[in-house]
């Protein structure tokens, strides 16, 4: 059922591919009609999130099965298809994975295909770097399981995958950094992490902001304040568990220094032209020292919300980072009183927390 001629020649336009990482859909919808297929998914050997590049064809099963019944957890064709990878072998179907079709029935993975018209499998191994890969590729009973000269037919595609993710890894990159170094002309320091929170990139404004207080140690941004810390290292464990089908928190992350103004640390996502998933750049952490600058317009603030002088003065100072308590002392008001105006500045800003109210002050300024 493999049409090689029609393999190397979807396999020929995967430059195209390299440059626009949202048209992996559809190669893999050219691969699998090439191949006799209902569609196909890209796996990680070890990391697979809902925003894994798949087939609209078999989208359904992902999003209704296999990740809300953890089976990616547990895929038995990982288990048993990335030691044979890891070996030497390129293509790896059903039956190097059990020793009869009653045996693969039984899985629970294979079990749940057949309730979206799926049956049997093929994986493409590549490598994407250090990490790797699997073209996996779904077909139904009718279209039936993929025999030695299929696979052999598969196995030309592997290098070609692998050179593809090599390039596509390098032109995410070269996004990544014509990215921050953008922002850095607008002197907004940036740092660009992956799904771990490993650094892909900083321009030279982040440089500058590196010290005692914020670091890079390990290939990760590390906080002295300890409570900015966690709050970095829970958002990052977010990503490594979260796709990008889900939106990325807003609240800052203020990181408190003695005698000086904080550092606010912010999270925005990575624009869909650095999103090549063999790279997994996930978020970019924007950084402002507030030290030695008047960061906030009290009288901007003050005319967008309508609020009174005192209210705007007490707006700025949260949101260069200061505690309604600390905010109080320096105005030389009763605590009581600053709580109040924050009530109020809440109604006028339409916001209900104070880490919200920060968050959207600082898209005033």
């Amino acid at each position: 059922m493999v049409d090689v001629h029609r393999l190397d020649d979807v396999t020929a336009r995967l430059g195209d591919v390299v440059l626009d990482p949202a048209t992996w859909p559809s190669f893999m919808d050219e691969v699998s009609a090439a191949v006799g297929a209902t569609g196909a998914a890209m796996l990680q050997s070890d990391i697979r999130t809902e925003d894994i590049p798949r087939s609209e064809s078999i989208s359904e099963y992902f999003t209704k099965t296999y990740f809300p019944n953890n089976l990616h957890l547990t895929d038995i064709r990982a288990a048993r298809g990335v030691p044979l990878m890891l070996a030497g072998t390129n293509v790896i179907t059903d039956a190097d994975l059990f020793g009869g079709e009653a045996e693969m029935l039984r899985d629970p993975l294979y079990a749940t295909l057949g309730e979206f018209g799926l049956k049997w499998f093929a994986g493409i191994g590549f490598r994407a770097g250090p990490a790797l890969w699997a073209l996996s590729i779904q077909r139904s009973p009718k279209e039936g399981m993929f025999d030695a000269d299929e696979v052999k037919a598969l196995s030309r595609v592997s290098a070609r995958l692998t050179e593809a993710a090599t390039l596509s890894t390098v032109v995410g990159r070269s996004a990544i950094s014509g990215i921050t170094s953008a922002l850095d002309l607008i002197q907004v320091a940036a740092i660009a992490v992956g799904r771990f929170g490993a650094v892909i990139g900083m321009n030279a404004h982040a440089e500058s902001c590196l010290g005692h207080d914020l670091a890079i140690r390990n290939n990760r941004l590390t906080l002295l304040d300890r409570q900015a810390n966690a709050d970095l290292t829970r958002l990052i464990d977010l990503l490594a568990h979260s796709s990008d089908l889900h939106p990325l928190p807003t609240a800052p992350i203020v990181v408190r220094r003695i005698d000086k103004r904080p550092i606010v640390i912010q999270m925005q996502p990575v624009p869909p032209a650095a999103r090549s998933p063999f790279l997994g750049a996930r978020a970019i952490l924007l950084i402002r020292d507030l030290e030695g600058s008047a960061a906030f317009d009290s009288a901007l603030l003050a005319a967008t919300f309508e609020l009174t002088p005192a209210q705007a003065r007490l707006a700025t100072r949260l949101a260069r980072g200061d505690s309604v308590e600390a905010a109080a002392q320096e105005a030389g008001v009763a605590l009581a009183t600053a709580r109040n105006q924050l009530k109020t500045i809440f109604q006028k800003t339409g916001t209900h927390r104070q880490a919200e109210l920060v968050a959207l002050l600082h898209r005033v300024k």
